[in-house]
């Protein structure tokens, strides 16, 4: 039963995988979470603005 032994190895390789890309997702920035939330607040109105302004020439679907 040399397949079920190829895909235990393989579950084992796989679930390490993912483990290590869950790890380094959110890095350490040094920011604290109200400092956090303000930096994201600006880079969401920052795309906002570039949206509106690229939008005016036409009809904006969704």
């Amino acid at each position: 039963m040399t397949r079920g032994n190829q895909r235990e190895l393989a579950r084992i390789k796989n679930a390490k995988k993912s483990g290590d890309q869950s790890k380094g997702k959110r890095g350490d920035d040094g920011l604290s979470a109200a400092a956090r939330k303000q930096r994201d607040a600006e880079i969401m109105q920052q795309k906002q603005k570039k949206a509106d302004g690229d939008g005016k020439g036409g009809t904006k679907t969704k």
